[in-house]
């Protein structure tokens, strides 16, 4: 007979666990930028987030996926209307505000790719 293996703590690096997170890696803390982060880090982060995650949640700034669906476009659209770094929540809501006219195409664009996809989901 064997004995059982001991359980190996499952970890990730600190891009990965950022981007499970929403969060800009490069906003976050130097002690989590540095070290590795673990499935069960993670899950305290996601249940009882500290200050500084809250913060960068609410106020960003925002990776890329973030900043999309807060506009509710793809990452392409927001490459195609020159958006190439990440944003702040107040840099958002202005641009919401202004609503300019790639920001409404994009939108349009989102909205016909998701009924498309709903209609092929009920086929």
């Amino acid at each position: 007979m064997t004995s059982p293996k001991p359980k190996t703590i499952q970890t990730m690096k600190p891009e990965t666990a950022a981007k499970k997170l929403g969060v800009l890696l490069s906003a976050t803390p130097a002690e989590f930028q540095a070290g590795v982060v673990s499935r069960d880090e993670l899950n305290e982060l996601q249940a009882t987030p500290p200050a500084w995650l809250t913060d960068l949640r609410r106020n960003g700034p925002h990776p890329k996926q973030v900043v999309a669906a807060k506009l509710g476009i793809s990452i392409s659209g927001l490459a195609r209307g020159g958006i190439t770094g990440p944003l702040t929540t107040p840099e958002i809501d202005a641009l919401k505000a202004e609503n300019p006219a790639w920001l409404e195409r994009e939108r349009s664009i989102q909205a016909e790719a998701r009924k498309e996809a709903l209609r092929l989901k009920q086929r």
